[in-house]
């Protein structure tokens, strides 16, 4: 059910995914990414270790994704609209090492303490600051977690719309409120159904080439989207966060 962002109660009787073929986890990019969630403490403050087994985790993904349609475009796209010459390499390699340099090194997040946090873990895992859930802005983290029984969804915030659009599950923006671990999420906007490729393509290009506020025009063949890609920077040249936000809705 449709609610204001500032009300507290649970107008959600029923979980957000009453169904998820898991067949698509299957796939490499799903595999890989899947791999990577369980890599990070939530609480900000609290120090992140990267062992051996996370760094191979972490390339396997990278590897994985660079295989795929969407981020072969991002490379393209980053090197053809490169805000200054050399700032985005021509070669795979190279590329790849960027990547890991603004999604994966570690920063901190909490003033004066110690490395706690990255750009993938805010944005794909989330985390809890100040009491309070931040980041977490991925369906299939949000699907994981919801089936372990560790979220609640509370309900979902409708956009703008000039016609009233319908709110339905072939929607794939949706701005919802919940609850992670009793930490609780007021708003939060994900892209619902699309593949980690997608997202982490998106993202690198808006953080790469683009502005912190990204507009966006989205059709999916049944509905229209207006939307806003925000991303903003931490520890000078790495993501902070990127998420989408729902302008407007029409069909």
């Amino acid at each position: 059910m449709a609610k204001k962002p500032y009300q507290k109660e649970d107008k959600a009787s029923h979980p957000l995914f009453t169904y998820v073929d898991n067949r698509i986890f299957r796939r490499p990019t799903y595999r890989s990414f899947i791999a990577l969630l369980d890599n990070y403490v939530a609480q900000t403050g609290i120090s992140e270790t990267v062992g051996g087994q996370e760094r191979m985790e972490n390339r396997a993904f990278i590897d994985a994704i660079m295989e795929t349609g969407p981020m072969q475009f991002c490379h393209s796209y980053c090197r053809a609209n490169a805000k200054h010459e050399g700032s985005v390499p021509s070669d795979l390699t190279g590329f790849k090492k960027l990547l890991h340099r603004i999604w994966f090194e570690l920063y901190y997040r909490e003033r004066g303490g110690r490395p706690d946090s990255s750009g993938f873990e805010h944005v794909f895992v989330g985390e809890v600051r100040d009491n309070k859930v931040s980041g977490f802005h991925n369906w299939v983290r949000f699907y994981l977690e919801e089936k372990k029984g560790n979220v609640d969804y509370k309900g979902y915030i409708k956009p703008r719309g000039r016609n009233n659009a319908v709110t339905d599950e072939n929607d794939n923006i949706l701005t919802i409120q919940f609850t992670w671990n009793g930490y609780e999420k007021f708003v939060g906007s994900n892209f619902m159904g699309v593949s980690p490729e997608f997202e982490f393509a998106l993202y690198t290009m808006c953080f790469l080439v683009g502005d912190e506020s990204n507009f966006v025009e989205l059709n999916t063949g049944t509905d229209y989207f207006e939307l806003e890609v925000k991303v903003h920077t931490m520890a000078r040249d790495k993501i902070g966060t990127s998420y989408v936000e729902a302008l407007g809705h029409y069909e």
